[in-house]
């Protein structure tokens, strides 16, 4: 498993990491024994690199993250701030200890490797006390760094812009192309890591799903399609399911023999000047050893990168670009 340094946290991380809000909720049932294999199976792999958050399933991915934890020396990023109404005013020193002492006890450590806002308000983003809260926190051996989860890309630069910033998580895939034109870029100026979520757009880059593919009532591609829960960019990518369908038969057709579609889509991520590391989630074992594959993978010819470019040019851009 390749490795990257993040300048601004002081360490390397796995480029294929693990993303563990299907761990929690909002995705269907995965029983406790499913999830620690999956979590066992990534870091088997050469994952080092977990993220989860206080609010998957209410503190059970952070609780199921923490006892395989105690067994494997992996580095886990959590997010903090959505268990309460998204209002900056909510965003303060009192809420942040409060959220902080619950992610602890979760995860049963002293420190927090990384604790990331997720995705708050956009005012929070430029508020001096929000990050001088974060600065006393790590301070006083809550946490070891912070950084941000967002929705926008310039909620990103806002960000980048704070020299305490170890991190930004962003939406970045072959349906969201956004990123590249200046975060990365910044972002590597800056020193600050990259963390690629919703590497396969819900799944839909698996290549797995068809218009008559129905989910669970739990699920959020079943609840959220259309951003009745949060912010629809989160399911599907923001990208309406049949032209997600369309453009997925697309991008099959660029994908190397011997290579699924997940994988070229893991593959194209970690060819962006900038990524520091993916976060696919896994539903099973063998989902997270398949995924873990993309990092061992020869970087994509020129050829298939323009190709995922005109895809999303033709059918994506429309719809997304210039919403987030």
């Amino acid at each position: 498993m390749e490795n990257r340094k993040i300048t601004r946290l002081g360490r390397d991380v796995s480029v294929v990491g693990l993303g563990c809000w299907q761990l929690g909720a909002d995705w269907g049932e995965v029983d406790e024994n499913d999830a620690l294999a999956v979590l066992h199976a990534a870091a088997d792999a050469g994952v080092t690199f977990f993220d989860t958050a206080d609010v998957y399933g209410d503190g059970r991915s952070e609780r199921l993250v923490g006892r395989f934890r105690a067994e494997r020396d992996v580095f886990v990023a959590t997010k903090m701030g959505r268990r309460v109404e998204q209002v900056p005013e909510n965003y303060v020193a009192a809420n942040f200890r409060e959220w902080n002492d619950r992610s602890r006890r979760n995860l049963g450590v002293d420190t927090l490797d990384l604790v990331q806002l997720h995705c708050p308000p956009t005012p929070v983003y430029s508020s001096d006390a929000v990050y001088d809260a974060l600065d006393e926190m790590v301070s006083e051996g809550r946490i070891k760094a912070y950084g941000v989860s967002v929705e926008t890309c310039e909620e990103a630069l806002t960000a980048l812009a704070r020299p305490n910033v170890a991190s930004v998580q962003i939406i970045l895939n072959c349906l969201r192309l956004k990123p590249l034109e200046r975060v990365l870029p910044a972002a590597a100026e800056a020193g600050a890591g990259i963390i690629a979520r919703v590497p396969l757009a819900s799944g839909l880059l698996s290549g797995r799903y068809t218009a008559s593919t129905t989910f669970a009532a739990d699920d959020h591609r079943n609840f959220n399609r259309h951003g009745e829960a949060f912010d629809v960019g989160e399911t599907f990518s923001g990208v309406p399911y049949e032209v997600g369908l369309e453009a997925v038969e697309r991008l099959r057709g660029l994908v190397p023999a011997g290579q699924t579609l997940a994988q070229f889509a893991l593959r194209w991520i970690l060819d962006q000047p900038g990524v520091s590391t993916v976060i696919p989630g896994a539903r099973n074992a063998a989902q997270a050893t398949a995924n873990t594959a993309a990092a061992g993978l020869p970087p994509l010819s020129d050829e298939a990168l323009a190709g995922v470019r005109e895809t999303y040019d033709e059918l994506i851009r429309p719809l997304v670009h210039d919403r987030w």
